[in-house]
């Protein structure tokens, strides 16, 4: 049963609930993303060796990255509308409860078609974050809500960094299918304690659920993230690739048009057309794609062979390690991202945050020898990741009403998973150009990594740019109120906003 609503306002002054749940609210949501996180980044180490652990190629195991990847972002903005329609607590605990039924079938199966579904499931877990930050808005009074937002935007950086070392550490020593039992526990963790500690927000937008609007989103980034991400593999001038993205311009096309005319559609457009959000989207996407190349690159870069010349020939294990401190200064550095939004304004901080990031690639690209060079710049990535990161749902917040906020950052999240895939499949094309043959294999080049740093720095500061475009914004809790629009209205107000 639901907790009972508050009816002074979103800060629950009046019929607080008890003031342990009050208390453990923030730390259960922060739980909740990293364990989304954690889910995500789980199943790298094995990808080597599942091709064998399930009697599979190699092309049928790349789908479990895959297919967490599309139901992420085809997942992500309707569920955030579906939170902000029926109750964020409800879908939040949803999402998590559908990672969970994914880990445990992962634990019980060896079966490729399985373990695919399974990971699509847990694809539902990308909602976490922006259904958390939509409850921390309603929740918390102004002056908790910062640093709490800031804390939970950076869970993903967090819990990928300690994913990776933790899952390589289960699979060195364990059965594979142990680790998938051990995120199993934490997810029914996750989600008892959401459902114990976080009560249902009494702020919502009710209305009918835009269900065309939903599978026409769902077409058209299925399209456009499978060409993206089989684009390598398939080769970039295939017909099957060229048919997807001319599919995913029709299909999207044909999905605009029918959120502009529609009464209650799945994302308010005439809302994303104003610059303060649009060009938030647009720096979350160009942000997304800087940040994705480290962790990417850093990876495959410190593994390489010592017969390279300048690969360290690390294990997985060794590998995580290497990007764990990147995840502990995410958790250290979010409340001075916090502070500096206070102070400055978030836009300053997205800025900020981009050019921390240009500076590490700056550093990669000098020296990415020395291990401690190569932790450094990495590092240096994530603070800047981290200042980016929790400065653009703060952005979000003050720039769309309150009954809109789940939607509007799922969309912001939808656009970091766009500009992710997008950057897998950049720096996926400059390393495989740029090769030689080691031990009778071809192995990317040094001159390879060092361009795909140069092109993350680059778009890191075009992200920066962007932050810098956006229109002012105030310090106030005064974000746009929601006003019903009859159906002919609707041009009226996209020409007013």
């Amino acid at each position: 049963m639901d907790h009972p609503a508050p009816t002074a306002g979103p800060s629950g002054s009046s019929a607080a609930p008890p003031p342990l749940r009050e208390r453990l609210t923030i730390p259960v949501l922060a739980f909740g993303g990293i364990l989304m996180a954690v889910m995500q980044t789980v199943v790298v180490p094995l990808l080597p060796d599942l091709p064998k652990l399930t009697h599979s190629s190699a092309g049928a195991v790349s789908w479990m990255v895959t297919a967490t990847l599309l139901a992420g972002a085809v997942l992500t903005p309707v569920l955030g509308r579906a939170g902000d329609m029926y109750g964020k607590r409800r879908v939040l605990t949803g999402a998590l409860a559908l990672m969970t039924v994914g880990s445990v079938m992962c634990a019980l199966s060896s079966d490729i078609a399985v373990l695919i579904v399974a990971r699509a499931l847990q694809g539902a877990a990308a909602s976490v974050v922006p259904l958390s930050i939509s409850i921390l808005r309603d929740e918390l009074p102004p002056e908790r809500r910062g640093s709490a937002v800031a804390l939970m935007s950076s869970t993903v950086g967090i819990g990928a960094a300690l994913g990776l070392p933790l899952a390589a550490l289960v699979v060195q020593y364990y059965d594979w299918h142990t680790m998938f039992w051990l995120t199993s526990l934490l997810g029914a963790l996750g989600v008892a304690a959401v459902w114990w500690a976080v009560r249902e927000s009494p702020v919502r937008e009710p209305g009918r659920f835009d269900v065309l609007g939903a599978l026409g989103l769902a077409v058209g980034l299925t399209c456009l993230l499978l060409g993206v991400s089989q684009g390598g593999q398939w080769g970039w001038g295939s017909p099957r690739v060229l048919g997807l993205f001319a599919a995913t311009v029709v299909v999207l096309a044909l999905w605009w048009w029918q959120q502009l005319w529609t009464e209650q559609p799945l994302v308010d457009l005439h809302l994303v057309s104003r610059p303060r959000v649009g060009l938030s989207h647009v720096a979350a996407l160009l942000t997304g794609f800087a940040f994705y190349a480290n962790s990417l690159v850093t990876a495959q870069l410190v593994q390489a062979p010592k017969a390279t010349g300048y690969g360290l020939g690390l294990s997985i294990v060794a590998t995580g390690l290497c990007l764990l401190p990147g995840g502990i200064t995410m958790l250290l550095f979010s409340p001075l991202s916090a502070r500096i939004s206070a102070s400055r304004g978030p836009r300053i901080t997205l800025a900020l945050g981009a050019g921390v990031i240009a500076c590490g690639y700056v550093v990669r690209v000098a020296d990415s020898r020395d291990l401690w060079m190569i932790i450094l710049g990495a590092t240096v990535v994530a603070t800047g990741t981290t200042l980016a990161y929790s400065a653009l749902p703060t952005l979000i917040l003050r720039a769309v009403p309150a009954s809109q906020t789940a939607s509007a950052n799922g969309v912001n999240v939808l656009m970091r998973t766009i500009g992710q895939a997008t950057s897998s499949a950049a720096v996926a094309a400059v390393l495989t150009h740029h090769t030689s043959l080691v031990g009778g294999a071809q192995v990317p080049t040094l001159h390879g990594y060092l361009l795909s740093f140069t092109m993350a720095g680059v778009i890191a500061l075009v992200a920066g740019a962007a932050a810098l475009s956006i229109p002012g914004d105030k310090a106030t809790d005064d974000a746009p109120r929601a006003t019903a629009r009859p159906q002919g209205a609707r041009d009226d107000a996209l020409e007013g906003a």
